[in-house]
Parts: C-alpha cells; sequence; structure tokens
C-alpha cells in the first residue's frame, strides 16, 4: 500500500532513487509542521490561468490519493481553503502542486497538507479543460498515475508504482542499518571515506 510508506522519510528515498524523482525545491510545504503524507498520485493538468481540473479532481480522487498538479502558472491560485477543507474532509491525503494556492492560514487551520510553490491571493478561472489520469511533470519530475508520492519538510520524492516494493524493502533496510550504527561508528566510516577521496584526488592538506 502506498500509505506504508509515510514511515520513510524522503531523505532515505532520495539516496534509493537519485535526483530525477525528486522534486525540485520550489515545491515545499506550505505551513510548518506539516505530517509526512504519501499516497498514490491522482494527476491533473491545469492549463495556465485554470484551476478546473483541480476543482473537479477533489470529487474524482480516492481518498488516501495524492493530488498532483502540473501548472506552472505562478499569476493565479489553484485552490484556496474550501477546496482544501472540501479534499480533506473527503479523504485527500495533500495536494502536491506546480503552481500556487490562496486562503494560507484556513488550510493550515484546517491541517491540510499542500506542498506547492507558495501562495497568492487572485483566484484562477474556471473555463479549461486538462486532464485527469495523464502523466504529468511536477516540480520536474515526472509522474504517472498511481506512482507513490511522498512528501515531508525535506521534499517532494515521487517512487515509481513498478518499483514500490522494491524501493520499500531497500528503505527500510537502509534505516535498519543505520539505525543500528552509533556516531562514532558512522564517524570513523565517513572520516576514512572523505580521506580515501582526498588523497585519491592528490589533496596532502
Amino acid at each position: 500500500m502506498a500509505e506504508d510508506f509515510t514511515d520513510i522519510p524522503t531523505t532515505t528515498l532520495a539516496d534509493l532513487l537519485g535526483r530525477a524523482q525528486v522534486m525540485d525545491i520550489g515545491i515545499r510545504p506550505l505551513w510548518a509542521g506539516a505530517p509526512r503524507v504519501a499516497g498514490p498520485a491522482f494527476t491533473v493538468q491545469c492549463p495556465p490561468g485554470d484551476n478546473l481540473m483541480l476543482h473537479a479532481a477533489i470529487y474524482r480522487a480516492e481518498p488516501g490519493a495524492v493530488i498532483v498538479v502540473e501548472s506552472g502558472d505562478l499569476d493565479y491560485a489553484l485552490a484556496g481553503g474550501n477546496v482544501c477543507a472540501v479534499a480533506h474532509r473527503r479523504g485527500v491525503a495533500a495536494f502536491v502542486a506546480d503552481g500556487l494556492i490562496r486562503d494560507l492560514a484556513e488550510v493550515r487551520e484546517a491541517g491540510f497538507p499542500v506542498f506547492a510553490r507558495g501562495v497568492i491571493p487572485i483566484p484562477g478561472s474556471k473555463q479549461a479543460l486538462g486532464t485527469h489520469g495523464a502523466e504529468v511533470r511536477c516540480g520536474g519530475v515526472l509522474v504517472a498515475p498511481g506512482d507513490v508520492v511522498v512528501a515531508d519538510e525535506e521534499g517532494v520524492v515521487v517512487v515509481p508504482a513498478a518499483r514500490r516494493a522494491e524501493v520499500r524493502a531497500a528503505a527500510l533496510a537502509k534505516l535498519a542499518k543505520e539505525a543500528a550504527e552509533s556516531l562514532d561508528d558512522w564517524e570513523a566510516a565517513h572520516r576514512a571515506r572523505i580521506e580515501k577521496n582526498l588523497a585519491d584526488l592528490g589533496f596532502t592538506g
């Protein structure tokens, strides 16, 4: 289950998956203290200046889904307080949006996690069709429906659906190994590796 990733930090997943699966730093939590969220992607594409498809998505996404929005628009908000509140009430885990929202105080008070580029007070229109259920690009990462999206204060990582079991097993093994290692053990191994790399590069200082 996608929600099984809520106990895995994005840093661990990023170590395993690499840069290509990590959204850029502009996609960030919009309020402090938001919980880590994980869920299957419900993908949405909104044309610039329009938010119709996101507003429709809150009635179509299954509970537990992370609604992932391709927009790239930095002039108009994709959603506001009421849309986020209804999504939250219907069981949507979070919004991850390559765009902006508004009514941040209401969203924060409701406790609905939103990861996006920022806020702006003016709403978009609801006149243009985009897509649901197609591959989208959000924060520079291609996201397919059903991919596992994990988001926390460190950022957003996308786990391809076909690799879900493999990545989860590797992440749990990595976390267990780290938990069993003392800071002294880590320091010794780290220093040895750093000194070797320096020596290999000819550094003698």
